[in-house]
């Protein structure tokens, strides 16, 4: 990985599960990872309602002072441009769709910077069963739309084809395809899939995998499920 992972993608698409695994991956490895919570449209999903976790892993967790509180106001109170010169990895979970973005164009120039030296990914989240990105149209119209309003290009894709509870290894397997044909139209490499943890990835299969943990459920579920 490496030194800045920004991570986009459509509403509901898995971002936050994603960042938060990769954060927590990073720290067992014994890496120092800070977490930032740049999501100032989605009050539900948020990095910030992972605070617990990451503490028992030494994770920072940067995040906006209205987070986890009655007001839902969308401000930022940190220096990102700080953290992201910071030793250590720095994992960046994005508001939804092109509205999430809009905050990531007040640090480009930090971007740019950390871009030159070779020491940042943008990663762009897809899910085949999420609606408005059921066809790889329109989940490339929905990356650009987030870089226009971000003034940021991505670098890669990440295919989190999921169902949630109910998926299983071959939802993702026929979701590869999919994968794919959004690397052709979009010219950027798939950096991985996900599947869920526990998975054994069948023989004869190209491509990187990442095992993922759900830590992000709907509110309406137990968390100790």
């Amino acid at each position: 990985m490496k030194k800045v992972t920004v991570i986009t993608g459509h509403y509901g698409s898995g971002k936050t599960n994603i960042s938060v695994n990769l954060a927590v991956r990073l720290a067992d490895s014994g890496k120092k990872v800070s977490a930032v919570d740049l999501d100032i449209v989605n009050p539900y999903f948020r990095t910030a309602d992972f605070g617990d976790l990451f503490e028992k892993r030494s994770i920072s967790l940067v995040s906006s002072i209205y987070a986890n509180s009655n007001l839902d106001i969308p401000a930022l109170s940190f220096d990102l441009e700080r953290v992201c010169r910071e030793d250590g990895y720095v994992i960046i979970d994005v508001g939804g769709d092109d509205q999430g973005a809009i905050a990531l164009g007040r640090y480009k120039q930090v971007f740019d910077e950390l871009s030159h030296e070779g020491e940042l990914d943008v990663l762009y989240v897809i899910n085949r069963y999420r609606y408005l990105t059921a066809s790889p149209q329109e989940a490339t119209g929905l990356m650009y739309e987030i870089e226009q309003a971000s003034r940021i290009k991505h670098t890669g894709i990440i295919n989190n084809s999921n169902l949630g509870r109910e998926t299983d290894l071959d939802t993702v397997m026929r979701s590869l395809d999919f994968g794919e044909e959004v690397s052709k139209l979009t010219k950027l490499p798939v950096a991985f899939t996900c599947i869920p943890e526990g998975s054994v990835v069948p023989d004869g299969n190209n491509g990187e995998f990442l095992p993922v943990k759900v830590y992000v459920r709907p509110p309406w579920e137990d968390p100790e499920e």
